[in-house]
């Protein structure tokens, strides 16, 4: 587990000091997640201890997302002035979003049912 973990936040670790190395204005965990997905597509296979420490995270996921409810109530009257900016983007991205799921499930349903006949 501790050997999982060390990966798992060493991977973390990793896209944030390149993220702040080459000054990208880019999540340094989320770099670091797509290094450990290089790492576990050149391993081939997860280890145990990586799925368990995986499983214990996902258990307990509520409790990562404290630290972002309590930067919202910070920041509400910055929220509250730009309230408007806000809904508009959401809606947008949540509707270009949908077009995009869709328009890319319709292109890999075509495909499936054109290499079947």
């Amino acid at each position: 587990m501790i050997q999982a973990l060390t990966l798992l936040f060493g991977c973390q670790l990793t896209g944030e000091i390149l993220v702040h190395a080459a000054g990208f204005a880019f999540p340094g965990p989320v770099l670091g997640m797509g290094l450990l997905f290089a790492i576990l597509l050149v391993r081939g296979q997860s280890s145990p201890a990586l799925d368990a420490a995986g499983d214990t995270l996902l258990q307990n996921l509520s409790l990562l997302f404290v630290p972002a409810a309590v930067g919202v109530v910070q920041q509400a009257g910055l929220i509250a002035a730009n309230w408007l900016a806000i809904v508009a983007a959401l809606l947008i991205s949540t509707v270009l979003t949908l077009v995009v799921a869709a328009g890319v499930f319709r292109l890999v349903a075509r495909r499936l049912a054109g290499g079947r006949a």
